[in-house]
C-alpha cells in the first residue's frame, strides 16, 4: 500500500469518528450506559470477524493471548468509551473532542511513571502547554454548568492513555483483541450500571439500531481504517492526520443542530491543539511516543 492511500484511510477514519458526537446527540433520551451497551454490542461482531480473518483463528483464542495487559487495556477502554458518551451528552461536542486530545499527554506521564519511558523536554513543554489549554476550557465549563461533561471527557482521555500504556507494557503488536475485550467489558459494565440504576437494557428499537450501527460503522470502521493506514504512515504523521476528527466534530453539530462554541473552548482548544501538534512533530525524535489517536476515541472517544 502506498503512503497516499494509507493517509487517505487515516483521514477517513477521523471523518467517521467525528460523527459520533452528532449521533449521540440525536438520541438524547437514551442514557449513556444503554448507549455504551448497545454500541459495544454493535462493535463486537465486526471486530471479531476482522480479527478472525486477519489471524486465521477464532477471536476467543486471540483475546486470551493478550494476557493481563489486554485485560487492563480493555478496562481502560471502558473508561474511554463510557466517559466519551457521557461527555457528548453533558458538554458541547467541541469541548469533548478537544479534551479527548489530552490523551497523548496522559500516556506520556503514565509511561514515565509506570514503565520508566523517557519523555523528551519538548514533550514536557507540550504537556504544560496542554494543561494550560485544558484549564481554560474546563474553567469555561464550570461557568457554563458543564463541569461534569468536561471531567468525563478527561476521564475518557485518561482511559485511552491507560489502554495505550498497557499495550506497550504487554508489548502487544495487535491491539484489536484488546479492543474486543474492551467491548465485552463495556457491555458488562453497561448492564451492571443499568441494573443498579433500576433501568432496563431494552430501549426503543430505533435507538438500539442507531447505537449498534454507531459501534459497527463509525467506531469499529474508523479503528480498522486507522489500523490499516497506520502500517504505512509514521506515527507522528498519523496522529496529525487523525486530528480531522477534532476539527470536524464541532462542525457537524453546528451545521445540523446549531450548537455554538464558547470563547473559552476556542481559546483553550487552540492552545491544546498547538500542544498536540508540537508533541506529534517532536515525537519523531523521542524514544517513547505517548501520542495515540481516538478520541474514540475513543475516543474512540471516543471512540
Amino acid at each position: 500500500m502506498s503512503y497516499l492511500r494509507g493517509a487517505i484511510l487515516i483521514i477517513l477514519a477521523g471523518v467517521l469518528w467525528s460523527t459520533q458526537g452528532l449521533i449521540i446527540r440525536l438520541i438524547p433520551d437514551t442514557g449513556s450506559w444503554a448507549i455504551l451497551f448497545w454500541r459495544s454490542a454493535g462493535m463486537l461482531p465486526v471486530l471479531a470477524a476482522w480479527i478472525a480473518m486477519a489471524a486465521g483463528r477464532d477471536v476467543i483464542t486471540e483475546m486470551r493471548a493478550v494476557g493481563w495487559a489486554g485485560v487492563l487495556g480493555g478496562l481502560g477502554l471502558v473508561m474511554a468509551f463510557s466517559g466519551a458518551i457521557y461527555a457528548f451528552q453533558a458538554t458541547s461536542v467541541a469541548n469533548a473532542v478537544l479534551l479527548f486530545a489530552a490523551s497523548p499527554f496522559f500516556a506520556a506521564i503514565l509511561g514515565r511513571l509506570l514503565l520508566g519511558e523517557w519523555v523528551s523536554p519538548l514533550t514536557w513543554f507540550a504537556i504544560v502547554l496542554a494543561a494550560v489549554g485544558i484549564l481554560v476550557m474546563v474553567g469555561g465549563g464550570l461557568a457554563g454548568g458543564a463541569m461534569d461533561g468536561n471531567i468525563a471527557a478527561l476521564v475518557s482521555a485518561l482511559g485511552f492513555a491507560i489502554f495505550t500504556v498497557t499495550l506497550r507494557w504487554g508489548k502487544l503488536a495487535n491491539m484489536l483483541p484488546a479492543v474486543a475485550l474492551g467491548g465485552v467489558f463495556s457491555m458488562i459494565a453497561g448492564a451492571i450500571a443499568l441494573a443498579i440504576l433500576g433501568k432496563s437494557v431494552l430501549i426503543p428499537l430505533p435507538e438500539i439500531a442507531i447505537s449498534a450501527l454507531m459501534g459497527a460503522v463509525t467506531l469499529t470502521g474508523g479503528m480498522l481504517l486507522y489500523t490499516v493506514g497506520s502500517r504505512v504512515v509514521p506515527a507522528a504523521q498519523a496522529t496529525l492526520l487523525s486530528l480531522v476528527e477534532v476539527l470536524l466534530a464541532p462542525v457537524w453539530v453546528w451545521l445540523l443542530l446549531g450548537e455554538t462554541v464558547s470563547q473559552g473552548t476556542l481559546i483553550g482548544g487552540a492552545v491544546l491543539l498547538a500542544a498536540v501538534l508540537l508533541n506529534a512533530y517532536g515525537g519523531r525524535a523521542t524514544k517513547a511516543q505517548g501520542a495515540s489517536p481516538l478520541g474514540l476515541r475513543p475516543h474512540p472517544q471516543d471512540i
